[in-house]
């Protein structure tokens, strides 16, 4: 063969490769949809499964600010994402939500800090004061990557999640939340990344250690709202939906 018909042969073979390394990446986990299928959309297999989209794709219906009427101004929809685009302060799901598995993708951009929270009580002043919080950020820019317990994945101040799974800023990062009675599970990008027992001795001497003691509300809810995190960053989140666990 000669030299210049292999180099095209080359070149072929990488970019044929790149190409399939891409399509099996995002498949595998970098969003939350199936290979094929439309974001903020149910598969027929989702909905046989369970499923219920959390997001529409084009409003906010379903959204309210934490504990107050309305969606806050600092909120938006864009390119088919909820966006962070102000200040408006967290935002959470009208409906409460027990025992479920939770998937969403999210987005930050360079620095970025955000973070999703599940089993949110009502009346508190803020939302962290009941919640936990499934980490959202930047590990290689922000301050909190350096902290395995303030790393993105994390359940925030209290259970650590390992460095190099989430994926750099400006790219969609797949995240699944299980909560069934007392068992929580933080995935990210497919990988199991927090598993803890809220609630018990352990995780009951973990938060008399933390700031979160003096809050008495803190993760005794055992149902309670969905949450966006407004932490004074832009942040996207889309695909987001969630199946009860029965």
């Amino acid at each position: 063969m000669k030299r210049c018909d292999q180099m095209v042969v080359i070149v072929l073979t990488i970019f044929l490769s790149s190409g399939c390394v891409a399509g099996q990446t995002d498949a595998a986990g970098t969003n939350g949809q199936d290979k094929g299928l439309a974001h903020n959309e149910l598969s027929s297999e989702d909905v046989a499964e369970g499923w219920e989209l959390l997001f529409d794709g084009r409003s906010l219906n379903g959204w309210r600010a934490y504990d107050h009427e309305g969606v806050p101004g600092g909120w938006e929809v864009r390119d088919g994402a909820i966006m962070r685009v102000g200040p408006g302060g967290d935002i959470m799901t009208q409906g409460v939500f027990r025992n479920f598995e939770l998937s969403l993708d999210s987005r930050v951009e360079e620095g970025g800090n955000s973070g999703v929270f599940y089993l949110a009580a009502q009346g508190e002043e803020n939302i962290y004061h009941s919640a936990p919080e499934m980490q959202v950020l930047d590990d290689e820019r922000h301050t909190d990557g350096q902290n395995p317990f303030t790393s993105a994945g994390a359940n925030y101040g209290l259970h650590p999640a390992p460095r190099g799974v989430v994926h750099p800023a400006g790219e969609w990062n797949h995240i699944r939340i299980v909560v069934n009675e007392d068992q929580i599970e933080h995935w990210l990008n497919g990988e199991k990344v927090v598993e803890y027992v809220i609630r018990s001795p352990e995780w009951t001497e973990l938060v008399a250690a933390s700031k979160f003691s003096q809050w008495p509300a803190y993760g005794q809810a055992s149902e309670g709202h969905i949450g966006l995190q407004d932490h004074g960053d832009p942040v996207w989140y889309r695909n987001i939906k969630v199946r009860e666990i029965r």
